[in-house]
């Protein structure tokens, strides 16, 4: 799934009904004030006549960009490069914007790696830092990730804290979920 790809489409009849209406009018706008352009230059209408014309065709203008806009929000697309982990709803079901999950997409180029370091590494381990990652036994060798966060409150229980590294995944050749092990170089 690549980001913009279109995940989901509401039923939009109603959006889709009011764009063309808008449409109509604009180009019947449009059709009036080329026809009374010449009744204007011969001065039988009023400047003011012209200009509610003018003014009014503008206006239908941004309604036109408004049920756009509400027609656009019925589309729901992909925020990032990735696959499809679960499908939570499926076609016909009720989505509610205040609680409904369509489907859960999991990020696979970046992968993120997400370490519990014990606090004796706090304040040695920065943002943008690199980390060599073992995915041994699965892939051989090291990998270069880079340091993107790190917690800044030490968990008093466990005496660690949170960091999260990115490593490049061209080809999605890399699994997501995989266990690996991370050494830190400053």
């Amino acid at each position: 799934m690549s980001k913009g790809q279109v995940v989901a489409r509401l039923q939009s009849g109603v959006e889709a009904a009011a764009v063309a209406l808008s449409r109509s009018r604009i180009e019947y706008d449009k059709r009036k004030v080329e026809r009374n352009e010449t009744l204007f230059k011969k001065q039988l209408i009023s400047a003011q006549e012209r200009d509610e014309m003018v003014t009014e065709a503008a206006l239908r203008e941004g309604e036109l960009k408004k049920e756009l806009e509400h027609l656009n929000l019925r589309t729901i697309v992909s925020p990032l490069n990735g696959v499809v982990v679960e499908r939570v709803l499926g076609p016909g079901e009720l989505v509610r914007a205040d609680r409904s999950v369509v489907l859960k997409l999991a990020q696979l180029n970046p992968l993120n790696i997400e370490v519990i370091a014990p606090a004796a590494l706090f304040g040695k381990v920065r943002a943008g830092m690199t980390g060599s990652v073992s995915l041994a036994p699965y892939f051989p060798g090291t990998y270069k990730a880079k340091v993107v966060v790190v917690d800044k409150l030490i968990d008093p229980a466990s005496g660690t804290f949170w960091v999260r590294l990115q490593l490049p995944n061209a080809g999605n050749k890399i699994p997501a979920g995989i266990r690996c092990s991370v050494n830190f170089q400053p």
